[in-house]
Parts: C-alpha cells; sequence; structure tokens
C-alpha cells in the first residue's frame, strides 16, 4: 500500500486539534489515510490525545443540570463546561453533567477541586488531627506526617474531583470527567455546582 504525503499543515491543524506532538500527528493521519477524523480517533486510542494537553482552549460552552432526589428533600444544580456547543448538545456530554448532578446530592462535597476546600476549615480540620494524634500517643517525630495524611484524606473525601463516583467506586469523578474529554475531544471541567437539601441553609 502507497503511504500518503500528508501536508505540514494537515500536521499542524491536528496538533491544533488534539494538543498531540508533531510526530505522533503526522503517524496518525498517515496511519488514517489523510483523514483528519480518523486521525483524531487513533490519537485518542493510543491515549496521546490526552485533555491536560488541551488545557489552553477556553471550556466556555456547556449546559447546566439539575438532579432532585425522589424523596424530594435533596437536589443539585452542576454547570459543567466544554469547549463547543456542538458537544455541548451530545447525548454523553449531558449524561456526564446529569451523573455528576446525581453524586453532588448524595455525596456532598464542598469544592470542585482540592484547593476549593476553604482554609478555615482546613485549619478547624489541622486541630482535629493534632488533637486526635496527641491523644493516641503517637511518637512526636511522626504527628506532623499522621496529620497531614488525615488532612490529605479529608480534602480528597470532601472534593467533587477526588470523590470516588457514587455509582462506581473504582473511578474518581475527576477521572470520569478525564474519560470524557478524551472520548469528546475537548476540555470537559465542572465549573460548580450548588446543593440543597431541606432544612440544611
Amino acid at each position: 500500500m502507497a503511504s500518503v504525503t500528508v501536508s505540514p499543515k494537515d500536521v499542524s491543524e491536528l496538533r491544533t486539534r488534539t494538543g498531540a506532538g508533531m510526530m505522533d500527528c503526522k503517524r496518525a493521519l498517515e496511519e488514517a489515510g489523510g483523514d483528519m477524523e480518523k486521525a483524531g480517533e487513533i490519537l485518542r486510542k493510543k491515549g496521546i490525545a490526552k485533555a491536560e494537553k488541551r488545557a489552553g482552549k477556553s471550556a466556555s460552552q456547556g449546559i447546566i443540570v439539575s438532579y432532585i432526589h425522589h424523596n424530594g428533600q435533596v437536589g443539585a444544580l452542576v454547570e459543567l463546561n466544554c469547549e463547543t456547543d456542538f458537544v455541548a448538545r451530545t447525548d454523553d456530554f449531558q449524561q456526564l453533567a446529569r451523573e455528576i448532578a446525581l453524586h453532588v446530592a448524595s455525596a456532598d462535597p464542598i469544592g470542585v477541586n482540592p484547593e476549593d476546600v476553604p482554609a478555615d476549615l482546613l485549619e478547624r480540620e489541622r486541630r482535629i488531627a493534632e488533637d486526635q494524634v496527641a491523644q493516641e500517643g503517637k511518637p512526636e517525630n511522626i504527628r506532623a506526617k499522621i496529620v497531614d495524611g488525615k488532612l490529605k484524606k479529608f480534602v480528597a473525601e470532601r472534593s467533587l474531583t477526588e470523590q470516588l463516583f457514587v455509582k462506581d467506586d473504582k473511578r474518581t469523578v475527576g477521572q470520569l470527567v478525564k474519560e470524557a474529554s478524551g472520548k469528546l475531544g475537548e476540555t470537559i471541567a465542572v465549573r460548580r455546582f450548588a446543593r440543597f437539601k431541606i432544612g440544611e441553609a
């Protein structure tokens, strides 16, 4: 089979679309016989076109979805962003948004990412952890390490992207979002959420 001549312009366009390296793009285009869409799929299957490499792209499109628990006592709103209106309208994207809203209602995260957990709350947790470690009589030289470990665990348990997904405890919500980014070929990010529970301020 004669190899396809791939133009530098096509390689450059595929690189812009996927964030993959020049040589990877060239090889993918050759393998796909010059078909841009097919080459993008090849890169995604190989895990080369990763969501992180598209960080320069602006995720300014998206949708807001709601979830209300069947008992009417708990609900959530989630804004999920992507790069294009086209992806925002896909079933996969909308399903992901609904799953995240259900998760927020069930798991009660504090912030989207670890850095969103308020500093005063972290300080309170640190004091509690220090008291616990002191009462357990742990040696002085390892106390700080134990406290840091407890804080790390607290942040992971209360940050949306770090939480294990309520419907699949083998994956975090962040991994779920990353997988969708790879599948749909765009940066996807949870922008914000709000959780409501009867009787809670």
